[in-house]
């Protein structure tokens, strides 16, 4: 350990955590808070491979139309989720919420599910990266490139940026997510321009979407929002976190809701409605990505195709970069209130990175993709890219399933939040707007749950259809089995759990701070 670098611990196993969180100076403001989110989203990888994939598998002409009821969906999560922000500042986000909102038990395995669910989504991204390197290096240069040695580097820069200050990832991720939008910009004003069937109002015609094949549509499309919801992990680290992540939030769901639907509109133009519609219509080397790239190749040339796989590159790297930052905050949370190891609440002098949970998770992202590396050997080349159709598609769709469990049951835990006090919030932000958020998070749970097979892109239900949910509810339920145990062995540690390090309320405290699952002090 350097000298530049403090580890913050609990002092003794059974005592309340009084760590400091990962502020450093606050840093960050409502536009850094808000790039720090659609980087997470990833809009060129979403409009370039998530729309094209989804009118590609469900010939569905309303995607646009989706985005929009999914925005607002996830908007009137965010009312609530908004409210609950303004008074817990916590690095944990949904562990703190649920915990304090549900009960402490249940909270620890909210947390163990968004860990997962993170690592999930980051290291299941190295997949596409990978593959997405060693091709472009092998157009180029001819040069054939393993994925996973681009992988390895990228880990390292990565890295390297989670131990560094929070504010430099901002910066970098603001520029890329910055000419992500502009590229994606031009295509659309191309597309709009140049129609491949002549213009159509038809994919944004609700009419349009509401057939046989939504289910589907719905379960590509939430995951294009993953990350939107992590804003409230930067609250330790934002200048006003009252106002920085309420404001981020409601900025970065509208923007891409209304930036993916235009998106996906212009993209439907530039295939063409019958062509969507018609099974038969996309070949199968058209589909996905090629239906965006094959048309920038045609009317804007391959000088903005090779523009535009470099920032598809650096779209994916913006992501996980999010994502890494996400996995080492909870990390730190978790460690910092005695739940994980204290020395996981490790932070860096002066300005406060999780440097311990950052390098958790870097060694954690080795390890899985050094084990794909490894299976890769067996696998026969005929059924398409391996990292992209195992550790992508795989470990992608499984966190967005898991996320979306995550943010149900924080809209239940919000209402619990204010059920006793309502801390000056109207009924509807406490109560009516998670209430349906919820039911809404709950019917686009089971559309994934239902369309699985789709999502993973299988024929039938294999083994892995049922593994991968497996690998997010187990640790909930083994985390809330941990809880429940810390309660009866470690009281003073379970009594900080959910509180960020803060004083914890005493047991006899007012009725607000009950906890609804075991009749103890929240």
């Amino acid at each position: 350990m350097t000298t530049t670098q403090k580890v913050a611990t609990r002092p003794m196993p059974d005592e309340p955590a009084q760590a400091a969180g990962p502020r450093g100076e606050r840093r960050l403001g409502v536009i850094a808070v808000a790039f720090m989110i659609v980087a997470a989203s990833a809009p060129l990888t979403v409009v370039a491979g998530g729309v094209t994939s989804t009118f590609s598998v469900t010939h569905v002409v309303g995607v646009p139309v989706a985005y929009v009821l999914l925005a607002v969906a996830l908007a009137v999560f965010a009312v609530g989720y908004a409210a609950m922000s303004r008074h817990i500042t916590n690095a944990g986000a949904f562990y703190a919420y649920v915990a304090q909102g549900i009960g402490r038990s249940v909270g620890v395995g909210a947390s163990l599910v968004a860990l997962v669910a993170y690592n999930m989504m980051q290291i299941g991204i190295w997949g596409m990266f990978g593959f997405q390197v060693s091709t472009l290096i092998a157009e180029k240069t001819g040069a054939s490139v393993p994925w996973w040695a681009g992988v390895l580097v990228g880990i390292a820069v990565v890295g390297w940026m989670g131990v560094h200050r929070v504010d430099l990832s901002a910066t970098v991720l603001g520029v890329l997510v910055a000419l992500e939008f502009l590229v994606v910009i031009v295509f659309d004003v191309v597309a709009f321009a140049h129609p491949a069937e002549g213009f159509s109002t038809a994919p944004v015609e609700p009419a349009s979407l509401f057939v046989p094949g939504i289910g589907a549509v719905f379960a590509f499309g939430i995951a294009a929002f993953m990350g939107f919801e992590s804003a409230a992990i930067y609250g330790e680290e934002s200048k006003d976190p009252r106002r920085t992540i309420p404001r981020a939030t409601f900025l970065a769901v509208g923007v891409i809701g209304v930036f993916y639907a235009i998106s996906a509109w212009a993209l439907a133009l530039a295939v063409g409605v019958d062509k969507i519609l018609d099974p038969a219509g996309i070949a199968p080397e058209e589909a996905g990505p090629p239906l965006f790239f094959g048309f920038v190749a045609e009317h804007l040339g391959t000088l903005w195709v090779d523009l535009m796989s470099v920032l598809f590159i650096t779209s994916l790297f913006a992501a996980l970069v999010s994502f890494h930052n996400a996995v080492a905050r909870y990390l730190f949370s978790l460690g910092r209130e005695g739940v994980l190891p204290g020395r996981l609440a490790g932070v860096r002098a002066g300005h406060g990175a999780p440097w311990v949970g950052s390098v958790t998770q870097t060694v954690l992202a080795l390890v899985v993709v050094g084990a794909f590396a490894v299976g890769e050997s067996g696998w026969d080349p005929a059924r398409g890219p391996y990292p992209v159709i195992t550790l992508f598609t795989w470990l992608t769709n499984a966190g967005a399933l898991g996320l979306v469990l995550l943010m149900a049951v924080v809209s239940l835990a919000v209402v619990g939040y204010f059920r006793r006090d309502a801390r000056g919030v109207g009924l509807g932000a406490r109560v009516v707007a998670p209430v349906l958020a919820a039911l809404a998070l709950v019917a686009v749970l089971v559309m994934i749950l239902a369309n699985f097979t789709v999502l993973l892109g299988q024929e039938s239900a294999d083994a892995t259809t049922y593994v991968l949910p497996a690998l997010l509810l187990l640790p909930g339920l083994a985390g809330i089995a941990w809880g429940l145990r810390t309660r009866r062995a470690r009281p003073a540690v379970y009594a900080g759990i959910g509180h960020g390090g803060e004083e914890a309320p005493p047991a006899g405290a007012t009725p607000e701070h009950t906890d609804t699952t075991t009749g103890g002090t929240r």
